[in-house]
């Protein structure tokens, strides 16, 4: 078991090897997703949409994908919350805001796009909770003029 997301070590990091390996073999090949955003909707973790008349309505997320999964990464995502200072943030921030159910699918959700991006780049986890939408930051060397 060689692979990126499987021998991670399990303290510090917020998932564990079992959400890792059910993301791998249920995911597939992770070449045939060109964004995280993709693989976001092939697990059901985007929410759906309700429009009419130019007005656009976010509902609840499709649950299109693996229930499996989809209730692994909601669980490694509470056990993230507590673990990882700037998940905790967020978590707290919007469970202020919408609700702790919501919290914990967006944790899982942001959880599932930086497995998404381990396993797409040579980048550790380290350097993916630095990483900011776009992954070409990040990943190149520290450089000033990159800002």
């Amino acid at each position: 078991m060689g692979h990126p997301l499987c021998v991670l070590p399990s303290e510090g990091w917020a998932t564990r090897p079992i959400t890792s390996l059910a993301f791998v073999l249920i995911i597939g090949p992770i070449e045939r997703f060109e964004r995280s955003k993709q693989v976001v909707s092939y697990l059901g973790l985007n929410p759906q949409e309700h429009s009419s008349g130019g007005r656009q309505r976010l509902g609840s997320i499709s649950k299109q994908g693996n229930p499996m999964l989809r209730s692994l990464l909601v669980e490694a995502g509470h056990t993230a919350a507590r673990l990882d200072p700037q998940l905790k943030r967020m978590y707290q921030r919007l469970k202020f805001r919408r609700g702790a159910a919501v919290a914990k699918v967006a944790i899982a959700r942001k959880l599932a796009v930086r497995m998404y991006w381990m396993l797409r780049s040579p980048a550790d986890y380290a350097q993916l909770v630095r990483m900011r939408g776009s992954s070409w930051p990040t990943l190149v060397e520290d450089n000033p003029s990159l800002g």
